[in-house]
């Protein structure tokens, strides 16, 4: 039976998005990278397969509605119907919860929890009718415990992506669709490029291991999670934190 599917990654031109995206690619899946910086999901495609056959990069921004919509059109068009999605596109500011502006606050509400509902709406209702699908959101130890690295508004809207997570894993759970959400501790990714040196210093100090996450381990779990054997596991959260946060 050929398992090669059509996967969609979010915020796939650095960091953990592009890492998943690269795993996913690895193991025989068509990879639809989007991102809101053309050029870094651009490069990571053309990275993966330069010939655009079975990696290709689009450009949107995953808080507009018809962005989305006109997106998911693209993918369909380039690689046919997507069965693996994976909502990982966030942005945060680092920075105290009194300072933080309205608009930055819906910014970030809307990037990281609203294209969540957007994306799993309207990709989902294909797997549910063909009877299998895998959707994989991050969310973060910020959203469990109330980040102070990241800003509140970050882990505010990670706590949003547990809940969300839930509420789709119970709709569709009958129809072969599992809905999961893996929550990394901090992990060395270019977003830590902006954030305070001596927070992140202490922060990384905490983690009982002795050291940040690395990219290609969130990929890992997120790629078992989109694996055929997985199928019994549905509306979960799976923690990879460096033993930070046990339960």
């Amino acid at each position: 039976m050929d398992t090669r599917r059509t996967a969609v990654v979010t915020g796939a031109g650095r960091g953990i998005g592009a890492a998943v995206a690269e795993r996913l690619h690895g193991l025989g899946h068509r990879v639809a990278l989007l991102d809101i910086d053309a050029g870094s999901s651009a490069a990571k495609a053309r990275e993966l397969d330069a010939s655009g056959t079975t990696a290709a990069p689009f450009a949107v921004d995953v808080r507009d509605p018809a962005a989305v919509r006109a997106v998911a059109e693209e993918v369909r068009r380039a690689f046919g119907e997507p069965e693996i999605l994976v909502n990982n596109a966030a942005r945060t500011r680092s920075r105290s919860v009194w300072d933080i502006e309205v608009t930055e606050w819906d910014d970030v509400l809307a990037t990281n929890l609203r294209s969540v509902f957007l994306l799993t709406r309207e990709l989902a209702p294909a797997m549910r009718e063909r009877g299998w699908g895998r959707v994989v959101n991050l969310a973060s130890l910020a959203g469990q415990q109330g980040g102070l690295v990241a800003g509140a508004h970050y882990a505010a809207s990670k706590a949003g992506v547990l809940v969300l997570t839930k509420v789709f894993a119970k709709e569709l759970a009958a129809s072969g669709v599992t809905v999961n959400a893996v929550a990394p501790a901090a992990t060395r990714t270019p977003v830590m490029d902006e954030m305070d040196a001596e927070r992140l210093e202490a922060a990384e100090a905490a983690i009982p291991v002795g050291r940040f996450g690395r990219a290609e381990e969130v990929a890992d779990l997120v790629a078992y999670l989109c694996g055929e054997t997985t199928g019994y596991i549905t509306g979960a959260t799976f923690d990879i934190n460096g033993g930070l946060f046990m339960r």
